[in-house]
């Protein structure tokens, strides 16, 4: 085991609150437009934007508008631009979240690991004095031993 230690810091209480705070006030704000809710087959059968579908959605806007003949009737153009336009929005508020969500996803699961890695050394300890009958390590090996995760199972970073 490795033991080495890259993150030695803390979220005090008001760190914690604000943080809430401020998520709260995110939800608020995005409220009225996150108004929809997918199913898993919806999902997988929406077509999906990225940078380069963005740009090319963009383009056939523009001209669209220029040659406004070339719309099908039943196409709603600024409908399509308003989409368009909430579509972008939402895709930088989107990578501005990711971001901060692999930093707290790496976060996590560095201090969960660096914690876990611990935890297995002490439980080895107390395990090896159980073995060697030391006065009250029986009862620690025992609690112990029915929290050892045993199964494999892969555990959310953050827990």
């Amino acid at each position: 085991m490795s033991l080495s230690n890259r993150i030695s810091t803390e979220i005090t209480t008001g760190q914690s609150a604000a943080i809430s705070a401020a998520i709260e006030a995110l939800k608020a704000a995005l409220a009225p437009v996150l108004v929809i809710s997918l199913s898993a087959e919806e999902r997988i059968s929406t077509l999906k934007m990225g940078d380069r579908t963005l740009a090319f959605v963009e383009k056939t806007l523009e001209y669209a508008t220029q040659n406004p003949t070339l719309v099908p009737g039943y196409i709603d153009l600024s409908e399509a631009k308003k989409d368009n336009e909430l579509a972008s929005h939402i895709y930088t508020i989107y990578q501005q979240l990711s971001t901060i969500l692999r930093g707290i996803e790496d976060t996590g699961m560095v201090a969960g690991s660096e914690a876990y890695e611990a935890a297995l050394i002490i439980y080895h300890s107390i395990k090896g004095a159980s073995r060697s009958n030391v006065p009250g390590t029986q009862a620690m090996h025992d609690d112990l031993k029915q929290r050892f995760p045993r199964s494999g199972k892969r555990v959310d970073p953050i827990q």
